[in-house]
């Protein structure tokens, strides 16, 4: 399951909320595991709560004035109640300074303090968007996530199919690239699978023959993305005795592919020589665009048919 520690979750965010660091050590900080958050009642942020902790606690200009009306012992007392809660770090929000009280428990329990100036909704928004992508349950799959037209779309198939030229002929057409070889497809949402690329091999496409090459210096920052939402499969596929087994020629039903618990629409293409599939593959999705819009070429036909037939009776 993934993890993500406080240090990272800090470098990640230290320029977007101008973080400091105000107490605990880098090192030995805590990790949040999405195996534990998932299995638990406590929030995952939110503002300072004494009964119901959260697992990052956000101390804005509200709780810093509710402690001021508090004595030294009082506010000892009110943070121990989240003593073995699971805290992993407090955010101090609103340019506030961290009270003795608040600072020797982070030292005490090798919790770490950290700082920003922003106001706490807004530190909490983009926290919690962070949040959901880094421990958002994913899985690997083996092919190429491109942009085409704006949508996400996976082409996957057996190795050597032509996965990679195809993947730069669409890139010369204007698609952006978002990952070769390994695709990582995060659940971020109910219904949304987030794709992108593992840090090793991002920007890089490998074409057999040419060996792995920078599609951000050949084509320039618009020809690669860092993340798009998976929508579309195209599933390539040599045929054999000039038909693939079990695909129907006009199918009346779309295909589907369930993954985590969502289902993403498939394609199936046959690879033969002479075949446009960068075309091809544009057709796909500007046709999957208005199923979405609920134009359905197929069942326009069948029922432009079905009246052609009922007018000769």
């Amino acid at each position: 399951m993934p993890r993500i520690g406080v240090a990272q979750l800090f470098d990640d965010n230290a320029d977007a909320l101008d973080l400091k660091w105000i107490s605990g050590s880098r090192d030995s900080a805590p990790m949040l595991d999405s195996a534990d958050v998932n299995q638990s009642s406590q929030g995952l942020i939110g503002h300072l709560n004494l009964v119901h902790p959260n697992w990052i606690q956000i101390f804005s200009r509200t709780e810093a004035a509710y402690f001021s009306g508090l004595s030294d012992q009082a506010q000892r007392e009110a943070l121990g109640r989240v003593t073995g809660s699971g805290l992993v770090c407090i955010i101090l929000s609103d340019g506030e300074q961290a009270p003795p009280s608040l600072a020797d428990f982070g030292k005490a329990r090798k919790v770490p303090v950290i700082a920003s100036p922003m106001a706490s909704l807004q530190v909490i928004w983009v926290m919690r968007t962070y949040l959901g992508r880094a421990l958002a349950e994913f899985v690997t799959r083996h092919g190429v996530l491109l942009d085409v037209l704006g949508v996400g779309v996976l082409l996957t198939g057996e190795s050597g199919v032509g996965k990679s030229e195809l993947a730069l002929e669409l890139i010369s057409r204007g698609s952006g690239l978002v990952a070769d070889d390994v695709v990582e497809l995060c659940h971020i949402a109910p219904r949304t699978l987030e794709g992108r690329s593992p840090q090793l091999l991002k920007d890089f496409l490998e074409v057999r023959g040419l060996g792995m090459l920078n599609i951000r210096t050949i084509f320039g920052e618009t020809a690669v993305r860092r993340r798009k939402n998976l929508k579309l499969i195209i599933q390539l596929e040599k045929p054999v005795g000039g038909n693939i087994p079990g695909v129907e020629r006009l199918p009346l039903n779309a295909s589907v592919e369930r993954i985590l618990d969502v289902d993403i629409r498939t394609v199936q293409l046959p690879v033969a020589a002479g075949r446009n599939l960068a075309v091809l593959v544009e057709a796909a999705v500007r046709n999957y665009v208005l199923q979405l819009r609920g134009i359905d070429s197929t069942q326009e036909f069948i029922q432009r048919q079905q009246g052609y037939l009922g007018s000769q009776e």
